[in-house]
């Protein structure tokens, strides 16, 4: 009998409780959306544009891949200051280098061949101008030689010998020449018995020059004698 009337209590309860809230539609959400919107205390809205570049075709711009940079570009960019001003230097230097001889190149193919350089006043410090030499220069260098002046003797000979050198036999010697290149030089245009008297006389005159070492007499007095023999003021018979 208690169970029966639980269960009647519990019928009568739920025949008594509210009736659940309709649900709400579709079309109600947006009313209510469009009405807050509306509403004076929201934050409106706005619209903005943008450009945006195209290409002929209409289509939008992309950016090209980036070529990479050759190697000597990286090359100079790690380079400190003063190496980066040296190989530009260098750089320099070569082409002017190469203008130089583009030129050369371009008057030989026009005139046949460049113009001769102008022979040098000076080899070093020793003037080898015929007019600063007297005209029997052995004579000379032995006067020289007698009167104790070693140096003077042998510098004589030695210039004497340039000048002929250049100006009687054409010898190409330039103002910086050095005694083993004026050998080298002179090899071509001399004969035999002139090219080991030059090397006789260009001993000589280093071993006093340089060397600062006695000379015998009687190969200088050879040396002064043989010197118009072997190298006349024009070599030609």
């Amino acid at each position: 009998m208690r169970f029966s009337g639980l269960l009647l209590a519990l019928v009568c309860g739920l025949s008594s409780a509210e009736p659940a809230p309709p649900a709400t539609s579709a079309s109600a959400v947006r009313a209510a959306a469009s009405s807050a919107a509306a509403h004076p205390l929201m934050p409106g809205t706005e619209t903005t544009k943008t450009l945006r570049l195209k290409d002929a075709q209409g289509t939008k711009k992309t950016e090209k891949p980036q070529r990479p940079s050759p190697w000597w570009v990286g090359l100079m960019e790690n380079l400190t200051g003063g190496l980066r001003v040296a190989v530009w230097l260098v750089g320099a230097g070569l082409f002017v280098w190469v203008l130089l001889r583009l030129r050369d190149w371009l008057q030989a193919r026009r005139g046949g061949a460049a113009l001769a350089p102008l022979a040098p006043t000076h080899v070093g410090s020793l003037d080898i101008r015929p007019e600063s030499l007297p005209t029997d220069v052995g004579a000379a260098a032995w006067l020289l030689w007698q009167r104790g002046e070693a140096r003077a003797a042998l510098s004589l000979l030695y210039r004497g010998a340039l000048s002929r050198l250049v100006h009687g036999h054409g010898v190409p010697i330039r103002a910086a020449s050095t005694e083993r290149e004026c050998l080298a030089l002179a090899a071509p245009r001399l004969g035999a018995s002139a090219q080991v008297f030059l090397r006789q006389l260009v001993s000589s005159w280093q071993a006093v020059a340089y060397a600062q070492r006695p000379v015998e007499a009687a190969q200088v007095e050879a040396l002064c004698q043989g010197f118009a023999l072997h190298l006349p003021d024009d070599p030609r018979p």
